[in-house]
């Protein structure tokens, strides 16, 4: 199983993109002042079969972390990851943002 993953932070489409053989995952996003909304998650079944989808969100929201900016998670899928570590990424939520 893969611990870490490499994101790219594609800014012409607005999405982190991870890349595991011949396939895709994807999280857009929309910034705005000092927040990054997490808009919208893609990631083919394959790739969470094999375990990826923990990796690649913690590389995410490690760059978040890395910019100094909140998080403000939009789309289901990125708000029960937060949900389901809420100790570790609390400090990324802006104030006043409970999940």
């Amino acid at each position: 199983m893969i611990s870490e993953v490499e994101i790219k932070d594609n800014e012409f489409l607005r999405q982190f993109e991870f890349y595991h053989q011949d396939q895709m995952a994807r999280i857009e996003y929309s910034l705005q002042e000092r927040k990054i909304f997490l808009t919208k998650f893609e990631m083919p079944d394959e790739m969470k079969d094999e375990g990826l989808l923990e990796p690649f969100m913690e590389a995410v929201f490690q760059e978040v972390k890395n910019r100094n900016i909140s998080l403000v998670p939009t789309c289901s899928e990125v708000t029960s990851f937060v949900r389901k570590y809420r100790r570790k990424y609390k400090d990324l939520l802006p104030v006043g943002i409970n999940i």
